[in-house]
């Protein structure tokens, strides 16, 4: 599994804090992003169960 890029729109303002916040956990923008997501995805399968890649769902993504 390689790394993929992924572009997003943000403003000025939220990057600007997403900095900050990033700075004081010691990691770049980028690894803040990483973590928040990994954060998110762990939410979602303590709730929903693992997400299992290559199976068809219902989800929209």
């Amino acid at each position: 599994m390689g790394i993929k890029n992924l572009t997003i729109r943000i403003d000025e303002e939220m990057l600007d804090k997403l900095h900050i916040v990033a700075n004081y956990e010691s990691r770049s923008a980028n690894g803040q992003v990483i973590a928040l997501i990994r954060a998110s995805i762990e939410k979602y399968e303590e709730k929903h169960g693992e997400i299992v890649l290559g199976q068809k769902t219902d989800e929209k993504t």
